[in-house]
């Protein structure tokens, strides 16, 4: 007679064993894959949250002006001011798509709000109510503020300095899980001035 073909109980139990552990190693590294791709995507939002605000910042402050501002109360305010927390200042350059009766300047201002460093905007320049503010960024432990002119930095700045607005700009950010960066910023023109070439002898002879 032909003998039977099969596996014995001993075979298909160490054969069940080897399946396990391999099928454990691999929920075990799809896991690991599963939080590493998490840990990367917010780690890749967090770092594009931290680009936006700046680019938000550099913007504003680049257009910068030295326009005082009078607030809801009709108090005139200076044309910057900041302290180590906060800054407020009249910028140029709001569009205006909608083609509104407004002007083109906007009062911005920036300021830590609990874990959050908030940016508010004035509908009006001169004594209008502030409009409901928006997150410039989330998560913050904490912000530090100082302001630059001719080579010294300060902690405040309110226009008796030696000039209506500082002429750079310094930001500290703490985050949540207490990374810091360090971020700073032209004021006013967001570039300094080319220089102006040569006059020739000649040139405005008509």
């Amino acid at each position: 007679m032909r003998p039977a073909n099969g596996f014995t109980l001993v075979e298909v139990m160490v054969a069940l064993m080897i399946f396990g552990m391999i099928a454990s190693a691999g929920v075990g590294i799809l896991a690991f894959s599963v939080r590493a791709q998490a840990a990367t995507t917010a780690r890749l939002d967090d770092v594009g949250a931290l680009a936006r605000q700046s680019s938000l910042l550099a913007a504003d402050l680049a257009q910068a002006l030295n326009r005082p501002a009078r607030d809801d109360r009709g108090t005139l305010l200076p044309a910057f001011v900041g302290d180590a927390t906060s800054l407020t200042f009249v910028r140029a350059g709001w569009s205006n798509i909608d083609d509104q009766p407004r002007s083109t300047l906007q009062k911005v201002s920036y300021r830590l709000t609990g874990d959050a460093f908030d940016r508010i905007a004035w509908p009006m320049v001169d004594g209008a109510a502030a409009l409901p503010a928006s997150t410039a960024l989330a998560s913050v432990k904490g912000v530090r503020l100082r302001y630059r002119l001719a080579g010294g930095w300060s902690d405040s700045w309110n226009g008796t300095q030696g000039a209506p607005l500082p002429q750079a700009l310094e930001l500290v950010v703490e985050r949540a899980d207490r990374v810091t960066f360090r971020q700073m910023f032209l004021v006013g023109s967001g570039a300094p001035p080319l220089p102006q070439a040569p006059t020739q002898a000649g040139d405005d002879a008509p």
